[in-house]
């Protein structure tokens, strides 16, 4: 990222989500994903003539469930539009989707990043249908057309956003709700949850916005990252030589790492925008609403406000935790029999989220279930073993599977805590370092950190550290 400091980034996110829907908006094609091409299409959705289209009630339930957990405002009654454009993948010459009256508008998204906590603004979300898919070959292009009709979410942000980093807290966060709330699987590998960056930027202390680019369908998180960075350089690389930034429609390559001119960006009229006439008002009643609300889940905002309080974790630990909500399962199932959640929490956030990583397993499928973790950290918590131990049964318990109680046993693993046992390796130690103890005696505090170290050593680790600690400064003060 840039780190000029004449230039201010200003960027707005659309953000595309598949819902989770069996069959498509308005027929009853299925929406399953990776299916042989053109295997799931009807006259419907390939917009034959004479054919209406009826809408899914579920698509209606899960964008008023959004609207819910974001806090936007309901349109009681919003309606379908034609939005009018040509292009291959489009049967109909036409998109149903929604323009003046979206089913939500003003909402916000709170955001936790390195600049702190903010809100960034939420304009409208509204459901529309999406398109098919062009398969480019060497010398012919395809269209598969199951994805036509399969019902989407989108939610559009106002221009808050203000570096690369920002969008990604925010693409994540939207994420965390979509799936919290059972409204979309999120699969960015599916083309599940993917989005469109409107980037401009301008001179610092200015107020008018400059000429936006908008890079069309960007499916990661590191994409997004890397497109938005690429771009903001472009603009202001443009600027600086007194050139002028043209609005248009541009791709992210993520092979060459560059955004390449697509189209002149369109405006609204270009759509020729007009009410969908085959299709009624969507009529959104205030008993359907309270219905609704009795059904929805605990938002991640709530979760981690939550972990807060009943754990007593510091609020960068519940945000990593609840970022995933099967992780925030896994812990809550640890929770319940550890006797230090905080530990808990360090363990899954330091060693075993990077297990997941190595493993690309879900905390479903975790090598490590929550229980033996929690006894992991009990075990800790009594003084069974050490933490440099704990480390070497976690290594043990990933590869075997066993609970650490089994494993501690089989390799005898157990903390000494014979006085007796512990003041013969304490001895054995002042022997070969009669400097450090004289280093100590002389007023050298950390000479009595290394003779620790030394006595856990020759322990390989065993040693209650408590009781050396206890004893150590015991003996070199007698």
């Amino acid at each position: 990222m840039s780190t000029n400091t004449e230039f201010e980034v200003v960027i707005g996110l659309e953000v595309h989500t598949q819902m989770k829907t069996k069959t498509k908006i308005f027929c009853d094609c299925l929406t399953l994903f990776g299916q042989a091409p053109n295997s799931q299409v009807c006259p419907v959705c390939l917009g034959y003539p004479g054919v209406l289209p009826v809408m899914n009630e579920k698509v209606i339930e899960l964008a008023v469930k959004t609207c819910l957990m974001m806090g936007f405002e309901i349109n009681r009654q919003n309606k379908m539009d034609r939005k009018n454009y040509f292009y291959p993948d489009l049967p109909k010459g036409y998109q149903i989707s929604q323009f003046d009256k979206p089913i939500g508008v003003r909402g916000a998204v709170k955001i936790v990043s390195e600049e702190g906590v903010r809100d960034i603004r939420v304009n409208r979300v509204h459901i529309e249908e999406d398109a098919g898919k062009s398969l480019h070959m060497d010398t012919s292009t395809w269209v598969d057309f199951n994805r036509t009709g399969v019902p989407l979410l989108e939610i559009v942000s106002e221009p808050d956003i203000r570096s690369s980093k920002e969008a990604v807290f925010y693409l994540k966060k939207i994420k965390q709700i979509l799936e919290y709330g059972g409204v979309s699987d999120c699969n960015m590998e599916e083309g599940s949850l993917r989005c469109d960056a409107n980037v401009s930027v301008r001179l610092k202390g200015e107020t008018k916005l400059g000429t936006k680019a908008e890079i069309k369908n960007i499916n990661s998180f590191r994409y997004v990252q890397k497109a938005i960075d690429f771009e903001v350089e472009r603009q202001i690389a443009i600027l600086k030589e007194g050139g002028r930034v043209i609005q248009e429609t541009r791709q992210y390559n993520s092979t060459t790492g560059v955004t390449k001119p697509m189209r002149s960006k369109e405006e609204a009229h270009d759509y020729r925008y007009f009410s969908e006439p085959d299709l009624v008002f969507n009529v959104i009643t205030e008993e359907w609403i309270e219905k609704l609300k009795k059904t929805l889940p605990e938002t991640p905002d709530q979760k981690c406000e939550r972990f807060e309080k009943q754990y007593a974790l510091p609020l960068y630990d519940s945000s990593v935790l609840t970022a995933d909500q099967s992780a925030a399962h896994f812990f809550e199932e640890g929770a319940k029999i550890c006797k230090n959640p905080k530990m808990l929490s360090n363990w899954i956030m330091a060693e075993l989220m990077r297990e997941w990583n190595e493993l690309k397993v879900t905390p479903e499928k975790s090598p490590v279930s929550p229980a033996n973790l929690a006894e992991l950290v009990n075990c800790i918590e009594e003084g069974k073993i050490s933490g440099r131990i704990a480390k070497d049964v976690f290594s043990e318990m990933i590869k075997t599977r066993k609970n650490p109680s089994q494993i501690v046993q089989e390799k005898g693993l157990s903390l000494i805590s014979n006085i007796s046992e512990i003041e013969s390796l304490i001895a054995n130690v002042l022997k070969t370092n009669d400097k450090s103890v004289q280093d100590f005696k002389s007023g050298k505090k950390n000479a009595f950190g290394f003779l620790v170290g030394q006595i856990m050593k020759s322990s390989q680790g065993k040693a209650d550290p408590k009781t050396v600690n206890e004893l150590l400064q015991k003996t070199l003060n007698c």
